[in-house]
C-alpha cells in the first residue's frame, strides 16, 4: 500500500470499526476474594446461604417482649428486672449484632432506658420486631446476588466473603504484548549514560505497558525491533499467541515506518490514520482474529491512541462491557478556560491542562512529542472535529487523566 494518508477516518468511527472486530475472551479461572477487585464473572453467583442467619440485635439495648413495653414513656416508665433470660417482667442485655434469644421479640435501644439498680427502667414501646434483624434479611438462600459479566468492587468482594465464598470464577485477563520499533531507540535498562545524539531511551513501551496493567490486562515487553520490514514481522508473528498486539512507532509515511505494511501482510487494515491531533498516524487492524493498535512514536500521540482505542479493546476483551457503555459519562469536571484553544476542523484535538481553582490553564508548547506536557497536566479536553476551538472563559468538559 502507499505510504501517503489517503484519508483519515473519524475517531468515533474508528473506535466502532475495531471494537467491532474485537470477541471478548472465554478463558476462566478462579481467584480468591483478596485478588478479585475490577476481574469480570464468568458466571452468575447465587447465594448459598441466609445473610444473617440468625435473628440479630440492630442495636445496642435489650432484648425483650414487646408486650412488657405497653404504654412505656419517659413521664411513665416501666420498671423490668435485668436477668439472663428473657421472660415477663425482665429483659436480657444485647449489643449490635449479637444473637436475639428465641424468647424475645424485639429490641428496645439503650438510649430509651434508664438503669436503677438490678432494675431497667423502660422509656419507650417497642412493637414486635424492632431492632432486630430476620434471618435472611439481607440475603436468603437462592438469591440471585451477580450476573454474569458483572465487575467486582471492593465491596462486592466483602457480600461474597460473607456468603461463604473463597473464590470466584473470572474471565481471565487479556495478554497484551507490546512491541517497539525504531533504529533511533535505546534499551533503557542498559544504558547508564546519556544516549548520543540520535538516539533516544525506549520509553513509550513502558507506558503503554503501564497502560494495560492499570486498564486490566497483563502486558508482555519484546525486545526492541530495528526498522527493518522482516524483523518487525517476525516479531509480530512471535506474539500471535497474546489477545492484543501493539506496535509502537513505525506507524507514519516515513521510510522507515513498516508497522502498516507488516499488518496488511499478515492481516489487515481496518484503519489507516485518524481525525485527532496529535494521533492522526494511528493504525488499527486485524492478524489471525488478533486486534493490532500501530501506535505512532510521538509520546503524546501514543498516549492519545491508547486512550481512544487500546483502553475500550481491553474491556471488550475482558468482558467489561459495563464499562464500555459508561465510557461517556466518566467522571469530568466543567472549568472555565484561561486562554484561547484552536484547532483544526476535521480532528478531533486531545488538548492538555492544569487545573487552578475554577480555570483550566492549556498547557501551550505542548507538541505530540513532548512528553513532559502530559506529566505537568492534570486532565485533558477534547475539542470536537466539527469545532475551531474554544475562546478564553468557555466553559468546558476536563477529563482527569488517570
Amino acid at each position: 500500500m502507499g505510504k501517503i494518508f489517503k484519508e483519515r477516518t473519524a475517531v468515533e468511527t474508528a473506535r466502532k470499526l475495531f471494537l467491532e472486530q474485537i470477541v471478548p475472551l472465554k478463558l476462566t479461572e478462579m481467584v480468591r476474594l483478596e485478588a478479585s477487585v475490577d476481574r469480570v464473572l464468568a458466571r452468575a453467583v447465587y447465594a448459598e446461604r441466609n445473610v444473617p442467619h440468625y435473628r440479630r440485635s440492630a442495636m445496642d439495648g435489650y432484648a425483650l417482649r414487646a408486650s412488657n413495653t405497653q404504654g412505656a414513656s419517659p413521664a411513665n416508665p416501666i420498671l423490668l428486672e435485668l436477668s439472663d433470660k428473657v421472660q415477663e417482667g425482665s429483659c436480657v442485655w444485647v449489643h449490635t449484632g449479637a444473637p436475639v434469644p428465641a424468647e424475645a421479640n424485639a429490641v428496645l435501644m439503650l438510649e430509651d432506658t434508664q438503669k436503677v439498680g438490678a432494675l431497667i427502667e423502660v422509656r419507650a414501646q417497642v412493637h414486635p420486631n424492632r431492632n432486630i434483624g430476620a434471618v435472611g434479611e439481607d440475603i436468603k438462600i437462592g438469591d440471585l446476588i451477580f450476573e454474569k459479566g458483572h465487575q467486582i468492587r471492593p465491596c462486592d468482594a466483602s457480600v461474597l466473603a460473607s456468603l461463604g465464598f473463597e473464590k470466584i470464577e473470572v474471565f481471565q485477563k487479556p495478554l497484551v504484548a507490546v512491541i517497539p520499533t525504531g533504529d533511533e531507540l535505546l534499551n533503557r535498562k542498559k544504558i547508564q549514560e546519556i544516549p548520543p545524539p540520535g538516539r533516544v531511551l525506549e520509553t513509550n513501551g513502558l507506558m503503554a505497558s503501564l497502560y494495560v496493567e492499570k486498564w486490566g490486562g497483563i502486558s508482555r515487553s519484546s525486545e526492541i525491533v530495528p526498522d527493518n520490514q522482516q524483523q518487525l514481522k517476525e516479531a509480530v508473528k512471535a506474539n500471535l499467541d497474546a489477545d492484543m498486539i501493539l506496535i509502537s512507532g513505525g506507524t507514519s509515511v516515513g521510510k522507515r515506518d513498516h508497522a502498516p505494511e507488516v499488518l496488511e501482510n499478515l492481516g489487515k487494515i481496518l484503519v489507516r490514520g485518524i481525525g485527532a491531533v496529535p494521533g492522526k498516524p494511528t493504525t488499527l487492524g486485524l492478524i489471525n482474529k488478533v486486534p493490532i493498535v500501530c501506535l505512532p512514536g510521538y509520546p503524546v500521540a501514543g498516549l492519545v491512541a491508547l486512550y481512544f482505542f487500546v483502553r475500550a479493546g481491553l474491556w471488550k476483551l475482558a468482558g467489561k462491557e459495563k464499562k464500555l457503555r459508561l465510557e461517556n459519562s466518566k467522571p469530568s469536571l466543567k472549568r472555565l478556560l484561561s486562554a484561547k484553544v484552536s484547532s483544526r476542523i476535521g480532528y478531533v484535538s486531545f488538548v492538555r491542562v492544569v487545573l487552578e481553582g475554577e480555570y483550566a490553564r492549556p498547557l501551550m508548547g505542548g507538541g505530540a512529542g513532548v512528553l513532559s506536557s502530559v506529566a505537568k497536566a492534570d486532565g485533558f479536553l477534547l475539542v470536537p472535529e466539527n469545532v475551531e476551538g474554544y475562546e478564553a472563559g468557555a466553559e468546558v468538559e476536563i477529563f482527569l487523566l488517570e
